[in-house]
């Protein structure tokens, strides 16, 4: 068992404060966006024995488990983090497994640079991804019915909204989210510079349910994803509860500090809320232009004091365990690897001590076992 060595990512829309606050130290001044655990080899964990990625290359099936190698291969197949988002992230959405494969062919094929700024696809993967709250949790999550996206538009009482207004009013779902999208994203810069404006000053006076649009506008002026995150629904998510974004979905993290868990994948089409390339071709290929409440999920308890967020994929699981002072120590023994990380509390994994913030890496079959006082999360994969 590893004690964990993590990279804080200085992203600009990361928390001065939430990142520091949870691990118990004095804030740096800039920025802290996510904390990553894992093996990505962007950051990949330290450990006692060297980099968790360069361990785990080097006996993947002492380290991850046979069951886990024979149907992930022999990388650690997830990446946890903690995010805390202070400003809202970009308005994004990840391919399926097929559509990644297909782009990262077709950009191979064209010799796109990996570090090209125009790259979308960096690998082969998908990219579902779990966010779980730690604090109130700020997002913004699939489209809404276009006929409550109209009536949202059209209360802002700018005459440049009408269009789209209109034609979410006349056309089928799916065409309506398509068309109007589509005409944002390829709108004169300018004209719709203008709008954007128009739209701020209205969600400004309005308040209510349009203050979320009026904070990012904010942080984006003139942006065309301010009118594109108008589309989307807007959830609030209370400590413990969670979402899940599957394939094609939009979506941002707007404010607040959360658990989240993905598969290892970097692969991002961008719809807004950011200076970064947008490829409005290849995102309209990959969006699902379907309206759906988001689905909230609260965790489900087990006999045994596991509470797991149960999501229809494969290359991670995640749980909790909310440890009262003095109960029996939970044996997490498993046959495949784990992340374990205390989020409140002190704790011990094994004869690991872990306080907020701290975590360790259990290789497959390795005995584990928690005790203590507090919260400790469980990432891992189905094997």
């Amino acid at each position: 068992m590893d004690r964990l060595s993590n990279t804080i990512r200085p992203y600009a829309w990361g928390s001065t404060t939430a990142i520091a606050a949870l691990l118990g130290v004095e804030p740096s001044g800039e920025p802290q966006a996510e904390m990553w655990m894992g093996a990505h080899p962007g950051a990949p964990s330290g450990t006692g024995r060297g980099a968790l990625d360069a361990v785990i290359e080097a006996d993947p099936e002492r380290e991850l488990g046979p069951r886990a190698v024979a149907k992930f291969g022999p990388r650690l197949p997830f990446l946890l983090k903690i995010l805390a988002a202070g400003a809202p992230l970009s308005l994004q959405v990840h391919p399926d497994l097929a559509q990644a494969k297909e782009g990262y062919a077709d950009e191979e094929s064209r010799g796109v640079p990996m570090d090209a700024p125009h790259r979308n696809y960096k690998d082969t993967n998908h990219k579902p991804e779990l966010i779980c709250a730690l604090t109130e949790f700020d997002g913004l999550c699939g489209f809404r019915a276009p006929a409550e996206t109209a009536d949202l538009l059209e209360a802002l009482g700018v005459d440049s909204l009408k269009p789209y207004v209109d034609l979410l009013r006349a056309h089928p779902e799916g065409a309506a989210l398509r068309e109007v999208l589509t005409a944002v994203l390829t709108a004169d810069p300018d004209e719709m510079a203008e709008t954007v404006t128009e739209v701020t000053a209205a969600a400004r006076r309005l308040g209510g349910p349009y203050a979320p649009y009026a904070g990012i506008a904010r942080h984006y002026p003139g942006d065309p994803g301010v009118i594109a995150a108008m589309l989307l629904n807007h959830v609030r998510l209370q400590p413990g509860e969670a979402l899940f974004l599957g394939a094609g979905v939009p979506h941002a993290y707007l404010d607040g500090l959360g658990v989240e868990i993905m598969a290892n994948s970097d692969n991002v089409l961008r719809c807004g809320l950011t200076p970064k390339h947008v490829d409005v071709p290849e995102l309209l290929r990959v969006v699902r232009f379907e309206a759906a409440e988001p689905g909230v999920l609260r965790p489900e308890a087990s006999p045994a004091g596991e509470e797991v967020y149960e999501t229809p994929i494969d290359e991670f699981r995640l749980s909790r365990f909310a440890l009262p002072e003095g109960a029996a120590p939970h044996d997490l023994t498993a046959a495949t690897p784990q992340i374990l990380l205390c989020t409140a509390g002190s704790v011990r994994a094994g004869e690991v001590p872990l306080t907020p913030g701290q975590s360790v890496f259990v290789p497959a079959g390795e005995k584990a076992e928690v005790s203590g006082e507090g919260t400790v999360f469980r990432a891992t994969v189905v094997a």
